[in-house]
């Protein structure tokens, strides 16, 4: 914990971004009845039944010094996805870092590992090289502020019936379009002195 407390009150490096990674899945769901349009102090209204598409997951890459987040929407959470999300970071979103600071919560596909199993092993060293990782300690996730971004977007931008990835994924791209014209980031607060007392109860007694 303390590690990730250390890591988020570091001054923002431009050669060494600071990023939180996380995902979760979304349902897509398809209208059996079409829904009744907004009107004045009135909300859209849906019909309580619903058609199951599939599922989708979202993958959250967040700039918290930044103001910036990157979100991308894939069929599937596996080691090879969150690999090919982990070479989009390093080689696209953030090709002139030296080093990538990446915070990330203990989900078995969230290692190096994961890379060797979806790139050639000279790809999967070269991209691991350029990452420096901290993980979230277990039942520890809401230390990963990507956390508080998922929670936003689910309450912005994802709350409506999508029916196809294709949808959520132009919806979601909207959403992070105006959101990164505002910069907006996050103000954290919580510090290594603030667990040592709030969080006491979880050190070891002496």
């Amino acid at each position: 914990m303390e590690d990730v407390l250390e890591v988020y009150h570091r001054p923002q490096d431009p050669v060494g971004p600071l990023v939180c990674l996380d995902e979760a899945s979304k349902q897509l769901l398809a209208e059996t009845r079409k829904a009744i349009a907004v009107e004045p102090g009135k909300p859209k209204r849906l019909d309580a039944e619903y058609r199951r598409c599939g599922t989708a997951s979202v993958f959250m890459l967040n700039a918290p010094l930044e103001g910036t987040r990157h979100v991308r929407v894939r069929e599937r959470r596996t080691r090879s996805d969150f690999a090919e999300v982990v070479r989009e970071l390093c080689d696209e979103l953030y090709a002139d870092a030296e080093t990538i600071v990446l915070v990330l919560d203990n989900l078995n596909t969230h290692s190096i590992a994961s890379l060797y199993e979806a790139f050639e092993p000279a790809e999967a060293r070269r991209l691991a090289e350029k990452l420096e990782i901290h993980y979230t300690p277990k039942h520890g996730s809401w230390l990963n502020m990507a956390e508080i971004e998922l929670s936003i977007l689910s309450r912005q931008c994802m709350a409506d019936y999508f029916e196809t990835r294709e949808q959520l994924a132009s919806a979601i791209a909207e959403w992070e379009r105006s959101r990164n014209e505002q910069r907006t980031g996050i103000d954290w607060r919580f510090t290594t002195a603030d667990a040592r007392i709030k969080l006491r109860k979880l050190y070891p007694t002496m």
